[in-house]
């Protein structure tokens, strides 16, 4: 969104996401994710996906970070980074089973070396995103995330994204200008909001982000220029 590099080191993960409440995505939160379990003696890494939610015609690029944790001879996937359908609870590495968190249902499929994360949208199995175990190394969560930044066809680039999970397994949505409200997985609550001030407060208080941050916050000025820039880019609306 802004000129500005999104940086990878404990430092500045810990400066954006935890004292400016900036937010992030997968990249941050399951790194600074994967560190408070290490810390807390647990034993986990990172894994890469491939995100196929949109059923993309090739198999795209690794740009998703999830979490892979070993707890007493079991295997968990744990992920916090992947908006709206995110895992709110960790899941078993279990193939074919149905496992139910506060926000739904998910399961995995085994295909080869390959596991396929999928969740229950209203009755229909939709894929998110597939991944192996294979180790990873910094330097491919760094073109990862370059990737996703930088990529012209990164939905990232021309799409304002943000969701917020709540505690009573409801969650909030913004997609550019438009607010959703969702409870047990139904929409109470939809607006298109009216101009880019408006867009600035639901970001403040409904997300709780910290947009005033004086080094990672942003001015309704500048995100204006951002949102302008999204609705002239050839990817906008696709």
């Amino acid at each position: 969104m802004l000129p500005r590099e999104i940086q990878l080191d404990d430092q500045s993960l810990e400066e954006k996401l935890v004292t400016a409440r900036r937010g992030g995505y997968c990249f941050e939160q399951n790194c600074v994710f994967e560190r408070v379990l290490r810390e807390l003696g647990f034993n986990v890494r990172s894994l890469l996906g491939r995100v196929v939610l949109s059923n993309p015609p090739v198999l795209p690029p690794r740009t998703h970070r999830l979490l892979l944790v070993e707890l007493e001879g079991e295997r968990w996937i744990a992920d916090v980074g992947f908006g709206g359908q995110t895992l709110t609870a960790s899941i078993r590495l279990f193939p074919d089973l149905v496992q139910t968190t506060p926000h739904g249902e998910y399961r995995l499929l085994q295909e080869g070396d390959d596991w396929v994360l999928q969740f229950n949208h209203h009755q229909h199995w939709q894929s998110m995103y597939r991944f192996d175990l294979c180790e990873q190394q910094q330097s491919d969560y760094v073109m990862g995330n370059f990737c996703s930044a930088h990529w012209p066809q990164s939905h990232f680039r021309h799409h304002l994204l943000m969701c917020r999970h709540l505690p009573d397994g409801g969650k909030l949505t913004l997609t550019n200008f438009h607010f959703t409200h969702y409870e047990n997985g139904h929409a109470v609550e939809q607006r298109n909001l009216p101009d880019v001030a408006s867009l600035y407060a639901v970001m403040q208080e409904k997300f709780g982000l910290g947009v005033d941050d004086a080094k990672h916050g942003f001015t309704v000025d500048e995100l204006a220029l951002v949102m302008a820039a999204f609705d002239t880019h050839p990817e906008a609306g696709k």
